[in-house]
């Protein structure tokens, strides 16, 4: 099987050397797992309450031409802010990135997992705190400058239950919303200390549920620094060792934008 080089990365012009040196390894396809990160858009794609709208798909034609050969069509409609998306850093933060400006590098990176899986059982509300990476760095070593941080809370599993997903399925309402995500304090060390590329989490939203200053957005969003939220099967990473390939949708002064997310990671 050929190799893929991580390498692609560093050619993408990754902003440090340390950051290409980090990156600097092999992913063989014969040893390597493909983890699709992404949750798929349909009718029952969970979106912010506040949105208006959900997905929507419309056929425009199935079936045979007048030339006699098949045929298949659709239209749809989307806001930016649901299923598997990216926040991009201008969503909270003015004159910051758009969508369609951040630049490619920052979506191809090493990653690391913090399991908060146990923590978030306990407390629906549970934010990543300075000490939960402590531990995690403790563990694994530092996380390398310019890395993609996820954070696995074990959400994804209550996906496309919208009730116990985002604590309350009332239409348009954020008074009573319960999922864990990260803290303010976590977000700006790794924002400052570890020059995160960007962060990620299985729930609905960077910040967690009950916020309502939005202040993990806020702060990721003036150092530049995108978001993903909603993604799945972050149980299938290790905590280190993946790479990951966040392709959101290019739409030009965008606050946000579906997502195709994968891992390639260690069989």
């Amino acid at each position: 099987m050929p190799r893929m080089f991580v390498g692609i990365s560093c050619a993408l012009a990754f902003a440090t050397s340390a950051a290409c040196s980090a990156a600097a390894q092999t992913i063989d396809l014969s040893s390597s797992k493909v983890v699709d990160l992404s949750h798929p858009y349909d009718a029952n794609t969970i979106y912010w309450p506040t949105e208006p709208t959900g997905f929507q798909l419309k056929q425009e034609h199935k079936g045979l031409t007048k030339g006699g050969f098949f045929y298949y069509s659709n239209a749809f409609c989307s806001p930016e802010h649901g299923g598997t998306h990216i926040d991009a850093p201008m969503h909270f933060a003015e004159s910051r990135w758009t969508n369609s400006d951040i630049p490619i590098d920052r979506l191809i990176r090493p990653a690391v997992v913090i399991d908060v899986t146990e923590k978030a059982a306990k407390n629906a509300d549970y934010a990543l705190a300075p000490d939960d990476i402590t531990a995690w760095e403790e563990k694994n070593g530092r996380i390398p400058d310019g890395a993609i941080v996820l954070l696995r809370t074990g959400w994804s599993a209550r996906w496309p239950d919208r009730k116990a997903y985002l604590g309350d399925d009332a239409p348009g309402k954020v008074d009573n919303l319960h999922f864990p995500s990260y803290g303010p304090e976590a977000a700006a060390f790794l924002v400052a200390e570890r020059h995160v590329s960007l962060i990620g989490v299985d729930t609905a939203s960077v910040d967690i549920g009950p916020s309502h200053e939005f202040l993990v957005h806020r702060t990721i969003g003036a150092a530049n620094v995108p978001g993903l939220e909603n993604l799945m099967n972050l149980d299938q990473l290790p905590e280190t060792g993946a790479l990951v390939i966040a392709m959101p949708m290019k739409i030009a002064q965008g606050s946000g934008a579906p997502a195709r997310v994968i891992a390639f990671a260690p069989r």
